[in-house]
């Protein structure tokens, strides 16, 4: 549904305010979503109207459509997607290492996309699901483990568009460093814009996921109210 910071937002509903700048405002939201490439006319009042809902984070750029855009209304139709038994490991019922693969959490987000669009999602497919970081187990430190790794996909923009049909990746992963075990919660967009935070525990880290999945859609810089730092 969205961060709550997403003020102004007047598309709710189908209902809108007697204000002739919200009337041209609605206007320009119902062509963005009518229109098969996310297109506004060339018109001053137009693009006044798409610099207005740009601003109050209504409409994206379309990762799918060179200057195209995309209305957050729609955005918020589509799934997200994260390991199919997350719930499972909330409930305690399974270790964070029983958890969906990323491979397959992927397959199902390409499986998800218009057939047009399942091309240029698998093209980033091994950027996407990144190799796993090994450890190499010094005498001694024979319970040194691979660092515990989940992805997950959920419709918003950054600095830059996201991947193809909209969507942010991003993952919650096992820091071992020196000074033990924190966590890292990270979200990127198609290039290289990337909003981060750190947590202390596991559970913290899930916690901060769940938080994540349940404000999309979203912008990158929105996350800022999650207290993540974006780039």
């Amino acid at each position: 549904m969205g961060l709550v910071l997403r003020v102004g937002f007047k598309y709710v509903g189908g209902t809108m305010s007697h204000d002739p700048l919200a009337q041209i405002d609605q206007n320009v939201l119902e062509m963005i979503e009518q229109s098969p490439v996310g297109a506004v006319p060339h018109t001053p009042t137009y693009q006044d109207a798409l610099r207005r809902l740009t601003h109050t984070h209504q409409v994206y750029h379309s990762a799918d459509h060179k200057d195209g855009y995309v209305t957050v209304h729609s955005l918020s139709a589509k799934p997200v997607f994260h390991a199919q038994n997350l719930e499972s490991l909330l409930a305690g019922k399974i270790t964070f290492d029983a958890l969906e693969a990323d491979t397959s959490i992927f397959s199902r987000y390409v499986k998800s996309l218009p057939a047009e669009l399942q091309a240029k999602a698998e093209a980033v497919r091994e950027k996407v699901v990144a190799g796993r970081i090994h450890h190499r187990n010094k005498p001694g430190n024979e319970d040194v483990h691979d660092p515990l790794h989940t992805l997950f996909l959920v419709p918003g923009g950054g600095a830059n568009p996201g991947l193809a049909g909209n969507y942010l990746y991003g993952s919650i992963f096992e820091i071992n460093d020196e000074a033990g075990s924190p966590w890292s919660v990270q979200i990127h967009d198609s290039i290289d814009g990337m909003s981060s935070c750190t947590a202390a525990t596991q559970a913290e880290a899930l916690e901060k996921l769940q938080e994540v999945l349940a404000s999309a859609p979203f912008l990158l810089s929105e996350l800022d109210a999650l207290d993540f730092q974006t780039n």
